[in-house]
């Protein structure tokens, strides 16, 4: 082999060992990443610069939830017209994720996965506004432990913080929902209308009238000494 030829193997072998090494640490980044991102889905790891501050802090104490009926005639919708944000309230590694995976499953549209900020007990809390009504008690029609809990959202969007005693969707054949029947509510809920009522201003006190001038009394008339 001429010394030609062999400079020219020589920078062939080079040429292949450097793309070995590219390649190889492509697929070791590929790799970091793709463990990364299934931590973060299954809530193994929390970074705290990617968490959303949550909506509504749930309550501890479950009885002094207020508990609102759905709208008067108000229909369940298709889980297709759902998007449920799931936070993991029990402090248990991948429930967020797993619980995400359920609902999927079911249709729901799944928004984020996080942890949620403050620990719940019981199956969880079903967060949502005025506009989320009827897609919240389709939902709790899954989660039929889950506590119903509204706040002051304007949007449709549900939050779906899972307990500690959460034990998973219902079967399909168990959701107590008729598309043709209008949704009701627990026993003693406030009407619907009570929770899109205006909160009333508070009446001002009314301000002091002045005092009426009275007229001042006429002054008699000083007597003219007659002319001599």
């Amino acid at each position: 082999m001429s010394d030609h030829d062999r400079a020219r193997a020589l920078r062939r072998r080079h040429m292949h060992e450097r793309q070995a090494v590219v390649f190889g640490v492509l697929l070791a980044v590929l790799a970091v990443a793709g463990l990364g991102a299934a931590a973060l889905y299954t809530d193994s790891l929390s970074l705290p610069f990617l968490e959303r501050e949550f909506s509504a802090k749930p309550t501890v104490d479950v009885a002094a939830v207020r508990t609102y009926c759905p709208p008067e005639g108000a229909l369940p919708l298709a889980t297709s017209q759902i998007t449920v944000d799931v936070y993991n309230g029990a402090g248990i590694a991948g429930l967020a994720g797993t619980t995400a995976t359920q609902l999927a499953e079911r249709g729901f549209v799944i928004g984020v996965t996080e942890n949620a900020p403050s620990p719940v007990t019981g199956a969880g809390r079903i967060i949502y506004g005025a506009a989320g009504s009827a897609a919240a008690y389709t939902l709790h029609a899954y989660v039929p432990d889950a506590v119903l809990q509204n706040d002051a959202r304007e949007t449709g969007l549900v939050d779906f913080i899972v307990g500690g005693d959460y034990a998973g969707l219902v079967p399909q054949d168990q959701v107590a929902l008729d598309p043709a029947a209008p949704l009701v509510g627990p026993e003693g809920c406030i009407p619907f209308a009570e929770m899109t009522a205006p909160v009333a201003a508070p009446e001002e006190p009314a301000a002091e009238q002045p005092a009426e001038e009275q007229p001042a009394e006429e002054q008699p008339a000083e007597e003219q000494p007659a002319e001599g």
